[in-house]
């Protein structure tokens, strides 16, 4: 049986935070590789899910099997988003082993239907989570009352 893990975390990461955070996720990805995670899932949005992304690509060089899946809200998730990140975003999905669309349009709740899937059938979740109130601080909320196991990489709230 495969080992999913999920990520959910806050869309701005402080630039004095980013590199410290960088390190921290990328030893823990590694450690639940090796203590048999195969399935690591993110949202796709900015911020810390990029970089759980990022972080699942990049250890795949070295650990080939394990598999990066996009649960995405709908295609016009980027609407609004800068060049930069659209590019980015565009990279990953092409990268990733599997991505899938919870809607053709954007509604109302979307984004809530979206962590609900995240945390489906997982049995950790990796978050950056700094404040209790938010998208982050709802999907930890699901996984904890679901079960499943929490690593926050964030401050104490």
């Amino acid at each position: 049986m495969q080992k999913t893990v999920c990520f959910t975390g806050h869309r701005f990461i402080p630039d004095e935070e980013y590199e410290s955070l960088w390190h921290s996720l990328t030893d823990t990805v590694e450690n639940e590789i090796q203590n048999g995670a195969e399935i690591f899932r993110t949202g796709g949005a900015l911020g810390f899910d990029t970089m759980a992304a990022r972080c699942v690509l990049f250890l795949k060089k070295k650990y080939p099997h394990v598999r990066l899946e996009l649960i995405l809200p709908c295609p016009g998730q980027t609407k609004g988003w800068g060049r930069d990140d659209v590019l980015l975003y565009e990279q990953i999905r092409s990268e990733a082993d599997a991505h899938r669309y919870l809607s053709d349009r954007y509604y109302p709740g979307i984004l809530q239907a979206r962590n609900r899937a995240l945390v489906e059938g997982a049995e950790l979740c990796i978050a950056y989570l700094t404040h209790s109130q938010g998208g982050t601080a709802y999907t930890v909320s699901l996984a904890l009352r679901s079960g499943v196991t929490l690593i926050n990489l964030g401050d104490p709230i």
